[in-house]
């Protein structure tokens, strides 16, 4: 089998060295629109804390039952760092290697990070959304409030978007070059 050629080494190399900025930049964000907050409410989420107007969010959702949202919710905030820097090492190995099996394993590790990932923020905005406080000042029977995964949902008189953030864009950077790396070395590079 032949080895990786020089430009998927390189890429993987590059994309594996991106996840640096993670650790600078927040990974995804959320923001919220309403008439009484034309200029908007945001939060972002980095690898290891929580920003924005947290609080401001935190005193409306009160209203309508919502926990509070703080930064020892999150457990993943005590690993996360740990594991991009798992990802840069896997990512620096599999580039140097030129393993077109260490090229598979580590595009396998990379989608399996996305999913686990997507599926943990998912899951956190279920459980936030539709465990409310039977205590809470609006009820509205049947309504949930489990932010958008991904895109622009309604809540009550909200719009609610979420996105990638910086260093969220870095990681779907990172799987895009696995999938071409990937794609390209074991169909055209035989």
């Amino acid at each position: 089998m032949k080895p990786l050629s020089k430009i998927s080494q390189v890429l993987i190399a590059l994309g594996a060295l991106g996840l640096i900025a993670t650790y600078f930049t927040p990974l995804w964000r959320i923001d919220l629109w309403a008439p009484q907050y034309p200029e908007g409410l945001s939060m972002q989420i980095w690898l290891n804390k929580l920003s924005g107007q947290v609080d401001i969010i935190n005193g409306l959702n009160h209203y309508i039952g919502m926990a509070h949202i703080k930064e020892e919710m999150f457990p993943e905030f005590k690993i996360l760092p740990y594991c991009v820097g798992f990802y840069i090492v896997a990512g620096l190995v599999t580039a140097i290697s030129k393993s077109k099996k260490m090229l598979l394993s580590f595009f396998i590790l990379v989608v399996l990070g996305g999913v686990l990932a997507l599926y943990d923020y998912w899951k956190w905005g279920y459980e936030y959304g539709h465990n409310l406080s039977p205590d809470a000042a609006i009820k509205v029977p049947g309504m949930s409030y489990q932010p958008p995964m991904l895109g622009y949902k309604e809540l009550l008189n909200f719009g609610a978007y979420s996105i990638p953030d910086i260093g969220g864009w870095f990681f779907i950077l990172l799987g895009l070059i696995c999938v071409g790396t990937t794609v390209y070395e074991f169909k055209y590079n035989r």
